[in-house]
């Protein structure tokens, strides 16, 4: 299993290249951000430079969308930055969340998301690609086959994630629930006579080695963010629905509403329906056997790569009690 981590942009880039330099050292293959340009900075000027500063880690957007970006414009990017890096870039793609909402704007169809994943795989590779009543060719293009990470909670997206991505990334870290999502792309895929035997599980969520208590403080954010998701399978598909299971909607009963201004935040002030169990089972907290243990449990139920969210605090510390205790045990 891999390991990865990743940050929302609202840390300093010197200080982000440093924790990206430790984190090569430590034994993380992956460093991803948070594309979501209006409430953080825009990540890739950024992530360039944490490419520049490294030698071996692979980065990407986790994760992009096909609504706020002209196609061409985000393709030639990541062509750009696959140049740049000796093709260390990898993306991750969603229908669009919070750079969408935060301006009014819904996220986009799984069809539109899939459409987007495969013109970006066309144009990075160099490939002319029509797209939109137009077209489009990059000649400088190197010919790199661009990994493309999908995110999903639905049955249909996840069906998207399945036909279209390369891997599954799921935020959270319930091993029963990340199998329950899994399951499901890969049969999509299979159904569309897709070889799976590649395909990625990528698990995101925050962790905390320590104190429970203050573990829990450090993280509540984040079932709240996932709930987020959970509500809108929810809305479209009824509390009640065969296809959502219902460890995955009774959480979310007491739920008043999302501010996206707060996205992500730790200290926001809509947490209050979020159970002590909920953020037990959705991130990984407490000692390091604790950790050991619950990692093993996801490597077993699929999990290809473990993406912390890097973002509760004590991120040096973090980075570091990996490499030292945990990493090792999954070399």
């Amino acid at each position: 299993m891999d390991f990865g981590i990743t940050f929302k942009g609202d840390i300093s880039p010197k200080r982000t290249v440093a924790l990206c330099k430790q984190a090569e050292v430590a034994g993380f293959k992956y460093g991803w951000f948070f594309d979501s340009h209006v409430l953080w900075r825009d990540c890739y000027p950024t992530m360039a430079m944490c490419m520049e500063n490294t030698e071996n880690m692979i980065f990407g957007p986790l994760v992009t969308n096909p609504g706020v970006r002209e196609w061409s414009v985000a393709a030639s990017m990541y062509a750009t930055l696959a140049i740049q890096s000796d093709n260390r870039i990898e993306i991750g793609l969603g229908r669009g969340d919070s750079s969408r909402r935060v301006l009014g704007k819904k996220p986009m169809t799984v069809a539109n998301m899939e459409a987007f994943a495969n013109a970006l795989r066309g144009l990075v590779r160099g490939d002319k690609v029509a797209y939109d009543e137009t077209e489009a060719e990059f000649p400088w293009a190197n010919g790199y086959e661009l990994p493309v990470w999908i995110a999903a909670y639905g049955p249909k997206a996840l069906g998207g994630a399945g036909r279209s991505g390369d891997g599954l990334v799921i935020q959270l870290a319930d091993p029963g629930l990340v199998k329950w999502f899994s399951e499901q792309a890969i049969s999509a895929g299979k159904e569309a006579d897709k070889d799976m035997s590649g395909y990625g599980i990528m698990s995101a969520a925050p962790v905390w080695i320590g104190d429970m208590d203050k573990a829990r403080e450090q993280t509540r954010w984040f079932p709240a963010m996932v709930g987020n998701h959970v509500a809108d399978i929810v809305e479209r598909y009824g509390m009640d629905s065969p296809d959502v299971p219902e460890s995955l909607t009774a959480y979310i009963e007491g739920r008043k509403g999302y501010d996206y201004k707060e996205h992500a935040d730790k200290d926001a002030d809509h947490l209050d329906f979020i159970s002590e169990d909920i953020i037990d089972a959705f991130g990984i907290l407490g000692s390091v056997d604790d950790h050991i243990t619950k990692l093993k449990e996801l490597e077993a139920a699929g999990v290809t790569q473990f993406n912390i969210y890097l973002m509760c605090g004590e991120e040096e510390r973090i980075v570091a009690e990996y490499g030292e205790k945990i990493i090792p045990h999954f070399s």
